[in-house]
């Protein structure tokens, strides 16, 4: 009798595994940041915004910028198009700033100044440069390729009532941080905090997302702040009447408009 209780008991074992419902397995770090980088950067088919901007810096000073931030994904590729123009201050008024973003390679930047009359091209070393004298840099703008890092689920963890993973990203070239820290929405898959570290592991700036809210279909994180912890330096940024599927062109972004703002949209 003994082997058949064994038998008995084994069989039972094993059938209890089979009807227990799998367990499905989190996402690799890759995978959560690829989404990530789908739901802030590529929400909706298009997007048109109006942004608030403040520059502080470490004594209190503070300088405003207000500008239109226009949006368009081409088909599936992941291919992009970006569009911002300044309405104020009197000295970036008019300035223009166009990016082709293609995932897998280096995007296409370009800047109008208008006091010089002049369209620049940013060179790919400049993309971690400061973006108009704020904390975010011309890559923050239009966001960077998941392949040029690499990526580890450190731990789970809520962050102000929402759950979130936390995943480390480390740069495959040298660049200006050696590593950075984001805490991802888990539902919404939204970045709520990141922060960055120099080469000595020091932090370097943190970026923290302020309100999310809902805009038709899409949650959007209509306000954002970065600091700069070293130079205390930092930034804050309000967008406003975000819209989705607004009908934008691909014409649009284009040097003509770097040159001749489309009226229609910037308004």
């Amino acid at each position: 009798m003994k082997p058949f209780r064994q038998f008995a008991l084994l069989l039972l074992a094993a059938l209890a595994m089979v009807s227990a419902p799998a367990r499905a397995a989190d996402p690799s770090g890759e995978e959560i940041v690829k989404r990530s980088l789908e739901a802030f950067y590529y929400a909706g088919n298009d997007m048109r915004s109006k942004v608030r901007m403040k520059l502080i810096n470490a004594q209190g000073n503070v300088r405003e910028r207000e500008l239109t931030m226009l949006r368009i994904n081409l088909g599936k590729t992941g291919d992009q198009r970006y569009y911002i123009y300044f309405h104020n201050p009197a000295d970036v008024k008019g300035t223009s700033f166009l990016v082709w973003k293609y995932p897998g390679k280096e995007s296409d930047r370009w800047i109008y100044v208008p006091a010089l009359r002049l369209v620049k091209r940013i060179a790919a070393d400049d993309k971690r440069s400061s973006f108009v004298g704020s904390d975010f840099t011309y890559e923050d703008v239009s966001g960077r390729n998941v392949e040029d890092e690499t990526h580890t689920v450190v731990r789970k963890e809520d962050l102000g009532g929402r759950p979130t993973y936390v995943v480390e990203s480390k740069p495959k070239t040298v660049i200006d941080y050696s590593r950075r820290l984001s805490w991802i929405d888990r539902e919404r898959w939204l970045p709520l905090k990141e922060e960055y570290f120099d080469a000595r592991n020091e932090p370097l700036r943190t970026f923290t997302a302020d309100k999310v809210e809902p805009t038709g279909k899409q949650w959007t994180i209509t306000a954002r702040s970065i600091k700069n912890l070293q130079s205390g330096h930092r930034t804050e940024v309000v967008y406003r009447e975000v819209g989705y599927d607004v009908g934008l062109k691909p014409d649009i972004f284009t040097e003509r408009y770097l040159r001749d703002a489309p009226g229609q949209w910037v308004r």
